[in-house]
């Protein structure tokens, strides 16, 4: 019999487990939706490995024709956070259509492109606008829901940050830095720093978001 070399054999194994975890994993997703990515990450500090998954729905009325007479799929997106277990994984929190298709239209911009990432435990949803900038949230799971802790945020033209913005949600501070270099070239921005507190009745819940969209983090 031919043996089989050790690293054949690892990478053997881990598509394997990889199969395994996307057929469990598909369990959890409701009818009328695809699998759209899969991140993985401890996010409850349990040393566990668990699963974010990004769903997207199918609903074929929400095909339309964009600006160049192409169809594009205007489906929207949705998250599925899982726990990892000695038994396998349990639904931790479910948010179905929260985030807006990866073929919205930005109109004269492209759409700022979204991707999810695992960071000391917690969750970063984070938007990218190319030259402009970008935003990001950060969710911490805490009294069984995954609350809102931070939002960060750069104004750029170019390699130029204009202005950049960072809100804590727990201590209810917000730092906003405003570049006074009117002839930066990128680098070379000299920020002033302005820092003020925030009124906040309570932290927001994941769960609860209608649309990303909608938050209006100008307002602190």
């Amino acid at each position: 019999m031919k043996k089989i070399n050790k690293i054949t054999l690892i990478l053997f194994l881990s598509n394997f487990i990889s199969y395994a975890q996307n057929n469990v994993v598909k369990n959890f997703i409701p009818k009328g939706y695809v699998l759209y990515d899969t991140i993985y990450g401890d996010l409850n500090k349990d040393k566990l490995e668990d699963c974010i998954l990004i769903i997207k729905g199918t609903n074929k009325e929400n095909f339309e024709l964009n600006g160049s007479d192409s169809l594009v799929d205007r489906n929207r997106r949705g998250i599925i956070i899982l726990f990892k277990n000695e038994k396998g994984y349990q639904k931790a929190i479910e948010n179905v259509d929260c985030f807006y298709s990866e073929n919205e239209d930005g109109g004269i911009y492209f759409a700022p492109e979204l991707s999810f990432y695992v960071k000391r435990g917690n969750l970063i949803i984070h938007y990218g606008h190319g030259r402009y900038g970008w935003w990001k949230y950060t969710f911490r799971y805490q009294e069984s829901e995954f609350k809102l802790i931070g939002y960060d945020s750069s104004n750029n033209y170019g390699p130029i940050i204009n202005s950049e913005t960072s809100i804590n949600f727990l201590t209810k501070k917000k730092l906003y830095r405003e570049n006074t270099n009117h002839d930066a070239e990128g680098g070379d921005e000299v920020f002033k720093d302005t820092w003020s507190k925030i009124e906040i009745a309570k932290l927001l819940n994941l769960s609860e978001i209608k649309n990303f969209e909608d938050l209006e983090m100008y307002k602190y």
